[in-house]
């Protein structure tokens, strides 16, 4: 189901899906937990109680944290361990996490806990989930996660509001966060014996972000399709290089796939026809684009793989396993699978816009564009056209190269050298985050110069491109001369990141992918 379709999402621990990270997070999906889960999570609790009465030395129970795990803390010191762990790890800095990032963590967060593995009090993550659906909303900065025993500040951050401390965002304003429980009636709560650790570690932050940015990276797979069939109309590209029989022999699923796509683009295309034999082939960003856009969907196809299990493993530490009588200490928290995932998801995203500002750049140049004015511009001298929209595309494209550089190739000691290995997961999904978003502007530029150059062509595109080309002419308007180009950027910006491209493509094309 498409995410605004998903009405309620139920926590099993182990059923959640990116569509409906997606709804939760964006659409307000409400949340209700599993009655199963429920039992898993009592059953996990009644553990850590017996392991309190018997006293023996269980990391995170009852001793300290990190390079502090052998010094023993008494049972009535237990309560005070957890809270102060919370207080004590908030220490996040920069820009507070979009609303939808954080609603998705904390979707995430009660997820895992719904397995029943972290000795955690179920009414704990049942107020989690009413936060989820009043709307009270944690304010986390979005930089401070080694991604090593878990995103710990920012789940700290998290957290501190279900203690009542902290800020919330609720109704629209930002307040303390015990003014936003009590005034969406929900009681706070002191932490006892594990809780602490439960709520924080784990690899809610860079999977929260990171499944946002899968979302729409694989909603940029497609546009990115649609746009070369749209440039193939302005350019009177070579549709030959898609033949069905050149993907045959080199059968990568996701070059098959784009091939495929491109030829029903472009079936019946006067305008393509018209240019039969001028050329003997295309330049790269043409002809290539199954064998780069392809490489990118079967990219993504791997990330989700790697999301998908996150979104429902257990991530915390140490993990109690009560039919067995068994508390083991492990490494579930730290985010290397993420991290490698994340890092390739930005550079897979990069070369989208990469070709794409190749391609734009081949209509505004009158020496690669097969017929077109210079600039797009109807007076080109006294008029500058769109000369300056293939340099915005070019900035884009520069910073993504710096952002595409692997956060998970870095590591740093911490906690006394305990924690002598991260693996930077949150700064890979970060960086994955703003790579998608200048995709989605590069590829709005190339949107706005073909439906530009279409109009200078003599002869007219086939009856989808005609269709496409009314959607955005419905937004901008053909420039007849320089005017303040600004407002069309805006406005296509906003087209490219709606559904209406898409669903457009799928109404009209029923096999598009």
């Amino acid at each position: 189901m498409h995410p605004e379709q998903i009405k309620q999402v139920i926590l099993t621990g182990h059923s959640l899906t990116l569509n409906e990270v997606v709804a939760v997070a964006r659409h307000h999906a409400k949340v209700a937990i599993a009655q199963e889960a429920l039992d898993m999570m009592a059953v996990s609790r009644e553990a850590v109680e017996q392991i309190l009465d018997f006293g023996q030395p269980v990391y995170g129970i009852n001793t300290g944290f990190g390079s502090l795990a052998n010094v023993q803390i008494s049972r009535e010191q237990a309560s005070t361990l957890q809270n102060n762990l919370i207080l004590s790890h908030a220490v996040g800095c920069g820009d507070p996490f979009p609303t939808e990032v954080v609603r998705a963590m904390m979707l995430l967060r009660a997820n895992a806990l719904c397995q029943g593995y972290s000795g955690i009090r179920p009414l704990l993550v049942q107020n989690l989930v009413q936060m989820l659906n009043a709307g009270v909303h944690p304010i986390v900065p979005e930089k401070g996660s080694l991604g090593a025993s878990g995103d710990l500040a920012p789940l700290s951050h998290l957290a501190l509001v279900l203690l009542g401390y902290g800020e919330a965002e609720y109704q629209g304003q930002v307040m303390p966060g015990q003014a936003a429980m009590d005034k969406a009636g929900i009681a706070t709560e002191r932490l006892l014996a594990k809780e602490g650790l439960a709520l924080i570690n784990g690899t809610q932050a860079m999977g929260a972000v990171g499944a946002l940015a899968l979302y729409d990276a694989e909603r940029i797979s497609q546009l990115a399709d649609i746009a070369v069939g749209f440039t193939m109309e302005a350019l009177q590209g070579r549709v030959d290089a898609f033949d069905q029989r050149v993907h045959a022999i080199r059968p990568h699923k996701g070059q098959q796939t784009v091939a495929a796509n491109v030829r029903a683009l472009c079936v019946d295309s006067p305008l393509i026809k018209a240019a039969e034999g001028l050329r003997v082939q295309d330049a790269y960003s043409l002809r290539c684009v199954p064998q780069v856009h392809g490489a990118v969907r079967d990219a993504l196809a791997h990330v989700r793989h790697v999301l998908e299990t996150e979104l429902n493993s257990v991530t915390d530490n140490p993990l109690i396993f009560a039919q067995d009588r068994d508390v083991i200490s492990g490494g579930n928290f730290h985010g290397e699978p993420l991290a490698l995932a994340l890092d390739y998801l930005g550079i897979s995203v990069a070369e989208l816009a990469n070709i794409s500002e190749r391609r734009l750049e081949r209509m505004v140049n009158h020496q690669l564009s097969n017929g077109l004015p210079p600039f797009l511009s109807k007076a080109p001298g006294v008029n500058s056209g769109m000369m300056i929209i293939q340099y915005t595309a070019a900035s884009m494209v520069s910073e993504n190269k710096v952002l595409a550089h692997p956060a998970s190739v870095d590591s740093i000691p911490s906690s006394a050298n305990q924690e002598d290995h991260v693996s930077m997961g949150t700064t890979a999904a970060r960086k994955a985050r703003q790579i998608v978003e200048n995709c989605f502007s590069v590829l709005a530029l190339e949107f706005y110069a073909a439906a530009q150059a279409i109009d200078l062509r003599d002869g007219e595109p086939n009856a989808y491109h005609k269709a496409l080309h009314q959607l955005i002419r419905g937004k901008v308007a053909f420039i007849e001369e320089d005017r303040e180009l600004r407002p069309d950027v805006i406005a296509m910006n906003a087209l490219i990141r709606e559904d209406a491209i898409i669903q457009l493509t799928k109404e009209m094309i029923s096999d598009f992918n």
